[in-house]
């Protein structure tokens, strides 16, 4: 294809796969707009249709992830089917899974220092995800009195924190990938040991 003869809505899907790769090499902050054009063959004024710069662009690639992301946890989630506990734990694979196939959009979403605040698109993007593992909880909680439910929210930041955490402890040659377990059997018995201690499945 010809420098910049991208069609309107191809230029904006180019920059961002650019972005990813460039993120996946060098990091979240570590690369400028213009190694993105270039990464993406136009030239460096060509993102600006787009974008008003840098930092707007990753954004960007954090909303596509994050959306990306929730529909994976919902698609793990299915309606809490067998169980809710069995749907959660496969949220907590898809998560895993999620950080491992898409390690460019997992790091723009997670480690670039964004203000997701400051971004209404982005913002509900992110709230997406967090309201997958809070139907979650509230799922799994059906069962118990009212007045013995822990809050939902609660719970499914206190998942999504041990989540980040096994991402971060197994991630890209950290310390966790020496571990005699996998990433996958240490989230699990973390999810089941909060979730025992909290009263919410039986021993």
């Amino acid at each position: 294809m010809a420098r910049d003869s991208y069609h309107h809505g191809n230029l904006r899907q180019a920059l961002i796969e650019a972005t990813v790769g460039l993120i996946e090499q060098k990091g979240p902050m570590a690369f400028t707009l213009a190694e993105a054009a270039r990464q993406a063959g136009v030239s460096a004024a060509a993102p600006y249709r787009h974008f008003a710069g840098r930092e707007q662009l990753l954004e960007e690639v954090a909303r596509v992830g994050f959306l990306d992301f929730a529909e994976r946890l919902e698609t793990a989630f299915a309606d809490g089917k067998p169980s809710p506990l069995s749907a959660l734990l496969r949220m907590g694979e898809a998560y895993l899974t999620y950080a491992a196939e898409r390690p460019g959009y997992y790091m723009a979403m997670f480690e670039s220092g964004l203000s997701i605040a400051g971004n209404a698109d982005l913002a509900a993007a992110a709230e997406r995800a967090e309201d997958a593992l809070t139907r979650a909880a509230e799922a799994l909680f059906q069962r118990l009195p009212p007045d013995r439910r822990p809050p939902s929210g609660m719970v499914a930041h206190h998942i999504w924190a041990m989540s980040h955490g096994v991402v971060e402890l197994f991630g890209r040659g950290r310390p966790g990938s020496r571990a005699p377990i996998s990433a996958s059997e240490m989230l699990e018995s973390g999810v089941l040991i909060y979730l025992r201690g909290l009263g919410v499945i039986p021993d």
